[in-house]
């Protein structure tokens, strides 16, 4: 069965999803933080219980745990994850929230991701399983930048500085904020889906401490034919590997590579900072591949 469609594997739970359904097809600056839906998580979490293969587990738990307790005394708490497919939060979430650790259960409660608008308004079956988890929803700065028209340039103005009040709020409440760096998710034969987006900077100058999430195997993967399809995305049985890197301070990490840069070379210090991110997960990544692959 592996290798088929998302559609072909599950649509026949789409008509139940859309019923369940009740996040905004359209956003704005009123409805930018979107609380996850149980009963639709209830669902999400089913479909990873079907998918991933024993040995599917955390890796670095201290770090995880050392993370919580920062966060619990008062740190604001940010988690950068690699990117490979729209399984990857509910997979970091899964696994935290089965953990048999409490400081799992408790990180994967506190977590709201940044989504970009897309996932809300393209597709109501892609929004119906978006709206599994609570988040923050953005109008990514690339698309932005791409916008001629003044009118939705205005909207995407107003959402962002929403979703930037929206993450003050969740921070106050002690949320650790999840987000994917690169912005989307990596495609194969396109390495610029795996650079950072240099906005990474800006998270950095106001959280205090970070962790680095690696992602080693997939449940969800692209479809080779339909890429922009999220619909025909192949379904696989997987193990799955969620590591953490240790607790990195965040202003230090960031005045460290600024410092860095000679003033003359011309080099973007957002961009630079966003790099080493990437650097990061990547060198991580390949870590507990060779992990996977000795198993």
């Amino acid at each position: 069965m592996d290798g088929l469609s998302l559609k072909e594997c599950y649509g026949h739970l789409f008509g139940q999803l859309s019923e369940l359904s009740h996040a905004p097809a359209k956003i704005n600056e009123f409805n930018v933080y979107q609380e996850g839906n149980p009963n639709i998580r209830k669902m999400m979490d089913a479909m990873l219980k079907e998918n991933l293969l024993p040995g599917s587990r955390l890796e670095g738990r201290e770090y995880f745990a050392d993370f919580f307790e920062q966060v619990k005394a008062g740190k604001r708490g940010l988690l950068l994850s690699e990117h490979y497919s729209n399984l990857d939060l509910p997979v970091i979430s899964y696994l935290l929230e089965h953990d048999e650790s409490d400081f799992g259960k408790e990180i994967a409660r506190r977590m709201v991701a940044i989504s970009g608008k897309k996932l809300n308004e393209d597709n109501p079956l892609v929004r119906a399983y978006t709206e599994a988890f609570t988040r923050i929803v953005i109008y990514p700065s690339r698309s932005l930048a791409k916008v001629t028209d003044p009118e939705e340039s205005n909207r995407g103005k107003k959402i962002n500085m929403a979703a930037m009040r929206a993450m003050d709020r969740a921070r106050l409440n002690k949320q650790i904020i999840a987000v994917f760096p690169s912005g989307t998710r990596y495609r194969p034969g396109k390495p610029e889906t795996k650079r950072g987006v240099r906005e990474i900077d800006s998270y950095l100058r106001i959280f205090d401490i970070m962790i680095l999430v690696s992602i080693n195997g997939s449940c969800l993967r692209l479809s080779p034919g339909s890429p922009e399809d999220m619909l025909a995305d192949q379904v696989f049985h997987d193990k799955v590997i969620v590591a953490s890197s240790p607790v990195m301070e965040c202003k230090p990490f960031r005045k460290a590579i600024i410092n860095s840069i000679d003033t003359a070379s011309g080099i973007d210090p957002k961009q630079a900072t966003a790099d080493r991110i990437m650097e990061l997960l990547e060198e991580q990544h390949i870590t507990y591949e060779a992990v996977k692959a000795a198993e």
